[in-house]
């Protein structure tokens, strides 16, 4: 079996990991829907990456589509969740760098442009459907480039700032074990000394 993956990216600009759902948005052909794996509780993260790696999720073409049909561990539908807790961000196909493995990396405009050249279409027709359809359009809840002229609602707010706890409860717990790698407390060390 190979070792390169579909669907697995990071933003060219910031090197975070992505998870690419939607290569193309459609009437939007220089866009994509990512999803930032840091951005994830571990529960979530889990979840979402044995489904990259699974049959299921290298055999479909968009990752929405495995995504529709699988369960997150609370039992939600994956799609529809990580759309509803703005977890799904669109950004331009050009800030995409895809990473089938540790060797390769293209660009996601180029890796488009190839497989529309293959298939004798326009990148715009590679969107699920060619036309906007409401299982495309609805997972955007946020955009890399934040559009200021209509304020988020308290629902979309609310799982805004859950999701930045999220994070941010994530990154403190990181730097809190780190911080004992380096350095136990007093507290850790009285234990150890005592035993």
């Amino acid at each position: 079996m190979s070792n390169n993956l579909k669907h697995i990216g990071r933003i060219t600009t910031t090197k975070r990991k992505v998870i690419v759902a939607y290569r193309v948005v459609p009437n939007e052909p220089n866009n994509c829907i990512v999803i930032t794996t840091e951005n994830l509780m571990a529960d979530e993260h889990d979840a979402l990456m044995k489904l990259v790696e699974s049959s299921a999720g290298q055999e479909a073409n968009e990752l929405a589509d495995a995504m529709s049909r699988a369960r997150l561990p609370d039992g939600r539908i994956m799609l529809s969740a990580f759309h509803q807790t703005g977890k799904m961000v669109k950004v331009s196909t050009d800030l995409v760098e895809m990473i089938p493995n540790n060797f390769t990396s293209v660009l996601l405009k180029d890796l488009n442009e190839l497989v529309a050249q293959q298939k004798g279409v326009s990148v715009a027709d590679l969107a699920v459907g060619g036309s906007p359809t409401k299982a495309v359009t609805q997972p955007v809840v946020e955009t890399a480039t934040v559009d200021t002229s209509e304020p988020l609602s308290d629902d979309a707010l609310a799982a805004k700032y859950r999701s930045d706890a999220d994070r941010l409860y994530k990154e403190a717990k990181r730097l809190r074990e780190e911080a004992e790698k380096l350095s136990p407390t007093a507290k850790k060390k009285t234990a150890e000394a005592s035993v």
